[in-house]
């Protein structure tokens, strides 16, 4: 083989047992579950917003910036549930570039997995303790998903893995709601497809075991964008499209109908401040469609403490992203209190 072993890195139980979680923080998290299942299953009329960095890139500044949603929260509690986005690991379309936390804690220095293990683990617990909210993160790579299975409250699958046979057998022995989002193509009969295995029962491998997963019937829809051959970023968030979804979703006769509708990526064409017209758009339709507001179930927004990105270097600016574009605070802070008030007044 043409692959060097590093080393051995321990096994999730062994982290776990390093830095535990306490029992008021796994009450912490039963009770977030518990109330955005709640959304997902439809007992609750709640929007879901999941929202922060594009990805983590530095504690101390994820941290601040969940705080203030954390604040946030309490302001539009009786419309919204917050989900910050706390992503530890980014897909890289040609594999190169900054691939999130788990690879680099520190973007200025060279890879440490275990490093970033513990690190990213760190993190996803300090956001609770010292905001009570239990986050998002993506599912890059399913083997790994036990790092942090006790601690997340969403989780994404995103375009590039949607169609891969790992990411779904997995999604279906997870007991929290995961978003499958479209492929780059666009083809929503894969994400349906997706969704379907999701919510199956199947018999795997998993981590060296063989596991019998039970279905998730929190599995759904995430609708992102798309690029067509020639190359161009297309939206998929429009009246018309969210109407086709509903009708493709309720052939299949799947359970818990539901789509988050991503506000950047190829919806955007990662015009970032398109996200602000783009939610407003979206919560547009569901005021003059029953079925569009029975389906969709919250918004994802790419948002940090400073508008826009920056490259990484020694200087770079606190709490501006090193990936994708974000809005800054003060334009997520004025979005999310919008949203609340066009939610009051349907």
């Amino acid at each position: 083989m043409n692959l060097d072993f590093i080393r051995k890195l321990p096994i999730p139980q062994e982290i776990k047992k390093q830095f535990p979680l306490s029992d008021e923080l796994k009450s912490i998290k039963a009770k977030r579950d518990e109330q955005i299942a709640k959304v997902f299953t439809g007992e609750s009329d709640k929007f879901i917003l999941i929202i922060g960095p594009c990805s983590a890139d530095r504690e101390d500044a994820v941290l601040e910036y969940t705080s203030r949603l954390a604040e946030l929260q309490q302001k539009v509690a009786e419309k919204i549930i917050i989900i910050p986005r706390i992503y530890t690991n980014k897909p890289r379309t040609t594999g190169e570039g900054y691939k999130g936390m788990i690879h680099q804690p520190d973007p200025n220095k060279s890879e440490d997995m275990l490093a970033g293990i513990i690190a990213i683990r760190e993190l996803h617990t300090r956001a609770i303790q010292q905001t009570g909210l239990t986050c998002a993160d993506e599912m890059l790579y399913p083997e790994n998903y036990r790092y942090l299975n006790d601690l997340l409250s969403y989780v994404a699958v995103g375009a590039r893995s949607v169609e891969n046979q790992q990411h779904r057998l997995t999604a279906s022995g997870l007991d929290i709601p995961v978003g499958m989002k479209n492929p780059t193509g666009g083809d929503l009969s894969v994400m349906l497809n997706s969704i379907m295995a999701a919510q199956a029962c199947h018999t795997f491998l998993y981590r060296g075991w063989e596991c019998r997963s039970h279905g998730n019937p929190l599995a759904h829809a995430i609708l992102r964008g798309y690029v067509n051959k020639q190359g161009h970023s297309l939206p998929n968030y429009h009246y018309e499209d969210i109407m086709y979804l509903y009708e493709l979703y309720s052939a299949r006769g799947l359970k818990n109908m539901a789509v988050i509708i991503d506000a950047n990526h190829a919806n955007s064409g990662k015009q970032y401040e398109q996200q602000i017209r783009i939610c407003k758009e979206v919560l547009h339709s569901c005021k003059h469609s029953p079925e569009i507001r029975s389906i969709v179930k919250g918004l994802m927004i790419e948002s940090y403490l400073e508008d826009g990105s920056q490259k990484i270097g020694d200087n770079c600016v606190y709490g501006k992203s090193i990936t994708d574009p974000c809005l800054g605070w003060e334009k997520s802070e004025r979005l999310v209190l919008d949203i609340a008030e066009l939610l009051s007044a349907m």
